[in-house]
């Protein structure tokens, strides 16, 4: 037997009902900001992904050559070949530009709760404005994202990369582990780095979090950002020791947790960046963010979110002799975009019945030769047990 590679997965029929239930929502959100949906291809050249993150990344890359020699890699996200399509098509048009997308991304990392080599995201890149307006809106953006597809506990942290970077500079403690051991959140092993002077002015700095107390030009325009998150009614809290990990970061970074996820909490992290130049392009403000779309659909499941299938469903069972009148009232139903499922394979009333109440179907329409004279079919309720005959124009009424 061959079995599925490790780090994938396969979905059953209710778990794609969740994710595209999910999909569908988030989209709406999206859109409702005035994001655009995007596609780039599922590989890209290496170089694309090496460009910006360095050699390293191809240890947790699928990277190979094709049969002309060519290095590719599977997407390990979807930043770069955003910006990549960007500055090949989209440089001359009327900024801002809000794209939006959605799409399978591969590393070849450690498989666990809520982490796997092959993954879905959802995100957007804004490009065009660095306005504090328009960044707390691409905040508000990935909030309201997360909140109207039902999640009750979002914590949202909120930094800045420029602040951070003047600090450390100013303790003469910056450099480029320094800062992934910050992102990592390595404190025992960032002491050792730092030296423990330089540390403990390191921890008192993150844990004031306070930005009026801060005299670097950066604060200003940081409490600004802040207050118009409040006017998009965005909860937040400081956190300066948001790294991000990625030198291509700049100024204002975000992340947003799901509390009951544990170690692997996080949903959602972005902010502004710098990439386009290193893609040949001009250079311009650029900002975004990503969702890990499997995370935040099991800190759904995990607060207890009703998923049930909120379209109409009907199952069209029919007496010996009446599979052309079943046929057309199956097709009648799905004609009003009613999922419709009808019996294929001859059972009895009785059985498919049974066959409903064992799919959760709540509504069966039975087509028998007497009714059918009257004009009439039978709408059965599963749950009540009670029938009626009714029209094929009242069943869509009454279900």
């Amino acid at each position: 037997m061959i079995s599925r590679p490790r780090g994938t997965r396969d979905f059953t029929p209710e778990e794609m009902r969740r994710r595209r239930w999910l999909e569908s929502r988030m989209r709406e959100v999206f859109e409702s900001y005035g994001y655009e949906e995007i596609a780039t291809p599922t590989f890209e050249h290496l170089d694309l992904f090496t460009l910006k993150s360095g050699e390293g990344v191809i240890d947790e890359t699928y990277a190979f050559e094709d049969k002309s020699g060519r290095k590719l890699a599977l997407r390990p996200e979807l930043t770069a070949p955003v910006m990549r399509f960007y500055v090949e098509r989209f440089q001359m048009e009327t900024k801002p530009l809000k794209f939006y997308y959605f799409g399978n991304c591969f590393r070849y990392d450690r498989p666990q709760k809520g982490r796997y080599r092959e993954f879905w995201q959802f995100g957007c890149e804004m490009i065009g404005s660095d306005r504090p307006e328009a960044i707390a809106e691409l905040i508000s953006t990935a909030y309201s994202v997360l909140r109207q597809s039902g999640l009750k506990s979002i914590v949202v942290r909120v930094g800045n990369l420029d602040i951070l970077r003047r600090f450390l500079d100013g303790i003469g403690a910056r450099d480029a582990e320094i800062m992934r051991l910050i992102d990592k959140k390595e404190f025992g092993e960032l002491e050792r780095r730092m030296g423990e002077e330089e540390y403990g002015k390191f921890m008192d700095f993150i844990a004031s979090n306070n930005l009026d107390a801060i005299e670097f030009e950066e604060a200003e325009r940081m409490r600004e950002i802040v207050s118009y998150l409040e006017d998009f009614g965005v909860p937040y809290s400081i956190d300066l020791s948001i790294a991000r990990g990625l030198d291509y970061y700049v100024g204002v970074v975000f992340e947003m947790d799901a509390p009951r996820l544990g170690a692997e909490k996080q949903l959602c992290g972005g902010g502004e960046y710098n990439i386009v130049p290193l893609l040949g392009g001009r250079k311009i403000p650029t900002s975004g963010f990503a969702i890990g779309f499997d995370r935040t659909l099991l800190a759904l499941e995990m607060e207890g979110f009703d998923f049930s299938e909120e379209r109409r469903r009907v199952y069209v069972a029919y007496m010996e002799g009446m599979l052309r009148e079943a046929i057309k009232v199956a097709r009648k139903l799905r004609g009003e975009g009613i999922i419709t499922e009808m019996d294929i394979m001859g059972r009895s009333i009785r059985k498919s019945l049974d066959y409903a109440n064992k799919k959760g179907i709540k509504n069966v329409v039975i087509v028998a030769p007497d009714e059918w004279k009257e004009g009439k079919i039978v709408l059965k309720n599963m749950e009540t047990g009670e029938q009626e005959n009714v029209s094929i124009e009242e069943v869509m009424e009454k279900i």
